[in-house]
């Protein structure tokens, strides 16, 4: 949940991001940098030994209230955290005299870590003489993830196979015609795929040629387009409200992928206030109904339906090409 202080915080936006990265003193290719899903993506193809890498990274924060405001002694630092291997690295970065913003290298040793680091930035300073006050933080971390080569951000799903007419499990036995379900109501959203739909888990797992890959990218696709949205519902029914009313983000998946999908569902709003607007339109109804485009957009472009769909398209038409020669 969001972080209450007994102190004055920054109120404006404070955004990181990432302009380079590399691995043994070789940049890593931009592709491998997703300034949209802050994520970095830590492999080059089929290499896992590297020593060392870095991350150059910009912050930009609401100069003018950090200079009125009643902080004194502010510092920026980067702090780069794994809780598998309790991993905790803390960089100060730097700002000219006449920037505005904050640069700075953040130094991975590859030994320190397992899959997945989350890059914060937090503004340090003294207030009513104490110091090491934290008064502001990054509205959106970065995830540093030392497994995956492709810059998706995975948000915590647990993928389930499971004979929806035949298995053990007899709640599913009235979806036995539907091909998946998304489970959303747990510590850990499930994606439960019927291996009683003919055809299904073999596409995902084995598809071969460039007509079965893009299906099954389709495919794929619109799962995760499911998931998104119905994570984001629940994430969204589940909120606690501070005693004045004001929802508060939640913690673990359902903070991911609120801070993720409504800078989508409520563009030009600053995360508290599309938060506060979106609940207050499920509460009471009104313009409830029109968000349901946003939302269903913000969630085939979390899971990259037009670029799936434009490599199936693509790969059917080579093939009828093929097939008129």
């Amino acid at each position: 949940m969001s972080t209450v202080y007994p102190y004055p915080t920054l109120i404006g936006k404070i955004d990181v991001a990432v302009r380079q990265a590399g691995i043994d003193g070789k940049p890593l290719h931009l592709s491998l940098i997703s300034q949209q899903d802050r994520v970095v993506a830590f492999h080059q193809v089929e290499r896992d030994d590297w020593v060392e890498g870095f991350l150059e990274i910009e912050v930009s924060a609401p100069t003018d209230e950090l200079a009125d405001g009643p902080w004194a002694g502010v510092v920026c630092v980067a702090v780069l955290t794994e809780g598998a291997t309790n991993t905790r690295v803390v960089t100060r970065l730097q700002r000219g005299r006449n920037d505005k913003r904050w640069h700075g290298e953040v130094r991975i040793r590859r030994s320190e870590h397992l899959a997945r680091a989350v890059l914060n930035v937090s503004f340090v300073g003294s207030h009513g003489g104490v110091d090491g006050r934290i008064i502001g933080v990054c509205d959106t971390p970065w995830v540093v993830d030392f497994l995956a080569r492709t810059t998706t951000r995975q948000s915590e799903m647990e993928i389930v196979e499971a004979d929806f007419r035949d298995g053990p499990q007899e709640w599913l036995r009235p979806f036995k015609d539907a091909p998946w379900l998304i489970d959303a109501t747990g510590d850990m959203p499930t994606v439960l795929l019927n291996t009683s739909f003919e055809g299904l888990t073999g596409l995902l797992k084995g598809a071969r040629g460039p007509l079965e890959k893009a299906t099954a990218g389709l495919v794929a696709a619109q799962i995760a387009t499911e998931a998104w949205s119905t994570m984001f519902h629940s994430a969204l029914g589940e909120l606690e409200q501070n005693e004045d009313g004001t929802p508060q983000l939640p913690g673990g998946w359902r903070e991911s992928v609120l801070r993720l999908m409504l800078p989508d569902v409520l563009p030009g709003l600053p995360i508290a206030d599309a938060l506060a607007e979106a609940c207050s339109r499920r509460k009471e109804g009104h313009g409830w109904a029109e968000l349901q485009p946003r939302i269903q957009f913000a969630a085939s472009r979390r899971a990259q339906i037009p670029k799936n769909l434009t490599s199936a398209t693509r790969s059917v038409s080579r093939a009828q090409e093929g097939a008129t020669r």
